[in-house]
């Protein structure tokens, strides 16, 4: 087994060394047709950035949530979108560009480019006002799972009395795909009651059982600012977050 990984890598390797001096030669003939000064460092840098941006990485997405002394709070999601954004830098600051127009289709609809419009995302950091006053920060990473995560995370919180932590960390499901998956399969923790699981098959659901804290399930987190001013917050054991509240 040892040496079937150190071959197949070394082939691997020696396939991205061969890709990345095909890619360096076209660059620069393009740039020879193109009639311009080829510019050796700035064509080396675009092929770094594109395999890196091609060689999937652990992380993209992010939720945060926080509260502060006065009361203000806020609900905050931030992803660069693939793992190398766009793979463009902005010179002059030094911020990376996040790919969010890979999201626009160039054919004729309602998610067409066009000027002033914003791409079709996943993007919902969630936020609600409850009628006693409590004000509840909410969100989650998980491509299309994230609105099925909130409205497990919200309703299990609201309307079942389930404690902060345990909405969370409490089984969860996935029904279509999540970021680095294509099955569009009904994705159940295996923590699931079993009962739950068998009924699910019987009617006829595509069921594909994952195992306990699915990293599919996204990363959630939560928040929460009562009405005396104390304030609660929960974290997800899918991830590596943290929960700090006073």
């Amino acid at each position: 087994i040892a040496f079937f990984f150190f071959s197949t890598r070394k082939r691997i390797l020696g396939s991205i060394f061969s890709a990345c001096i095909y890619l360096l030669a076209f660059a620069f003939y393009m740039e020879y047709q193109l009639g311009l000064e080829p510019c050796p460092m700035c064509i080396v840098q675009r092929i770094a950035i594109a395999l890196v941006a091609s060689i999937a990485k652990k992380g993209d997405t992010i939720w945060m949530g926080a509260v502060d002394s006065e009361g203000t709070v806020v609900s905050f999601i931030q992803s660069i979108f693939w793992e190398f954004g766009s793979g463009l830098i902005c010179p002059e600051t030094g911020v990376l560009f996040q790919n969010r127009g890979a999201g626009f289709s160039l054919t004729d609809g309602p998610n067409c480019l066009a000027p002033g419009k914003k791409p079709f995302h996943t993007l919902n950091p969630a936020m609600a006002i409850m009628n006693d006053g409590r004000i509840v920060s909410y969100g989650t990473m998980g491509g299309e799972g994230q609105p099925q995560t909130q409205a497990a995370i919200f309703s299990r919180y609201a309307f079942h009395g389930v404690d902060l932590q345990r909405a969370i960390s409490a089984p969860r499901w996935l029904l279509g795909k999540t970021w680095g998956d294509d099955t569009t399969s009904l994705k159940l923790e295996k923590s699931f009651d079993e009962k739950l699981i068998k009924e699910l098959r019987e009617a006829n659901h595509q069921v594909e059982l994952v195992s306990e804290n699915s990293s599919l399930m996204g990363h959630a987190g939560c928040v929460v600012r009562h009405i005396d001013g104390s304030v609660e917050a929960a974290s997800d054991p899918r991830s590596d977050g943290i929960a700090l509240a006073g």
